[in-house]
């Protein structure tokens, strides 16, 4: 990265890095680049669809984040992390008791926190995703011995379901509406 002479930054895009990019070339904007091909451009960048993005200007920030909502598993992480929160609001033992047992205890603590932060890394890192909702079922399933039940069955049920909804989420399909009204267009025509 250099910075240019108008107080922009300038970098190579070889086609790697959060860019979507498959050419060389350069941007001299504030975005990431998506094009296909070599070329140099100047501007404010383009939406890659791979992390949160300012909004737009004359866009209403809920529809900015509805658009970044619905290219992720939000569902999915976001049940797996309640469940980590209601598993450990159902902890009866201080924190004080906890490390005095030792370490056996401990994990009762360590399972629903494990379980947030794979709800929250689904979420913002759906790249991942396989891999964080395995870690998640486990966690889920371990939380049965080490936690009340897995929270009285409501948070481990929640960690299992989010973790399946994670593992089988597909990114970039067409909705549900929109291929329903291409098959009818199919059958019509």
């Amino acid at each position: 990265m250099t910075p240019g002479t108008d107080g922009t930054i300038e970098h190579a895009d070889a086609g790697t890095g959060p860019s979507a990019g498959l050419g060389a070339g350069t941007d001299t904007g504030t975005g990431a680049r998506a094009g296909l091909g070599a070329g140099t451009g100047t501007g404010t960048g383009a939406d890659t669809g791979t992390g949160p993005s300012a909004p737009s200007s004359g866009r209403h920030p809920w529809q900015t984040f509805r658009r970044w909502r619905h290219r992720r598993p939000f569902g999915a992480g976001l049940a797996v992390a309640l469940g980590g929160v209601e598993i450990l609001l159902t902890q009866q033992a201080s924190i004080s008791v906890i490390l005095a047992a030792g370490a056996d205890s401990l994990v009762g603590y360590v399972l629903p926190v494990i379980m947030i932060v794979c709800g929250v890394l689904i979420v913002l890192n759906p790249r991942q995703r396989l891999f964080y909702s395995i870690v998640a079922v486990l966690a889920s399933l371990a939380t049965w011995v080490t936690s009340n039940l897995g929270g009285f069955f409501v948070g481990m049920l929640l960690g299992l379901v989010g973790s399946s909804l994670a593992f089988g989420w597909l990114p970039d399909q067409p909705r549900r509406r929109r291929r329903r009204a291409r098959a009818r267009a199919r059958k019509q025509g």
